[in-house]
């Protein structure tokens, strides 16, 4: 099967990069983020999310069928910095390079930065330990967000690629 990544575009792909999202919430984050939080995370909050912000997303299909995304563009908190906002695979998919694939995606979009940073929740172990693949390290920064109960995000930073 050929994998394509490509910039998300067609209703199909909207609805693609929604299912992808919802059940990648569902099978990473049990234990991590407040089961009640997940349940109000449903199917169609993340199709209406993936509609109303359909920008800068980059959809990875195998025979057809999204199974990852990317999202990424300037740092929220520094416009001179990139940001990789979100990296998803499916379960099934995640031994696959799909994951790597789209986040060398990403760092060539960002190439121009000198520094591109990527939020993670503690505990999210797998995540972290492929972010290190990749290239990025703790730098300290932290922040608590409110996904039903506060959890903690842990930003990594790597420096750009040129």
């Amino acid at each position: 099967s050929e994998l394509i990544l490509k910039p998300m575009e067609t209703e199909e792909e909207i609805r693609g990069k929604a299912y992808v999202h919802w059940k990648s919430w569902q099978e990473s984050y049990p234990g991590l983020v407040d089961a009640e939080y997940l349940q109000r995370l449903t199917l169609e909050r993340c199709e209406e999310m993936a509609f109303r912000w359909p920008e800068g997303i980059w959809v990875a299909k195998l025979d057809g069928q999204v199974v990852g995304f990317a999202a990424c563009g300037p740092a929220r908190e520094d416009p001179g910095a990139g940001e990789v906002y979100a990296i998803y695979v499916l379960e099934a998919y995640q031994h696959w390079k799909i994951g790597w694939r789209l986040m060398q995606l990403c760092l060539e979009e960002l190439r121009r930065c000198e520094r591109v940073f990527i939020w993670v929740l503690e505990g999210n172990e797998k995540a972290i330990r492929f972010y290190e693949r990749t290239g990025f390290a703790r730098d300290g920064a932290e922040r608590v967000l409110t996904l039903g109960t506060p959890v903690k995000a842990l930003r990594m930073a790597r420096e750009g690629k040129e």
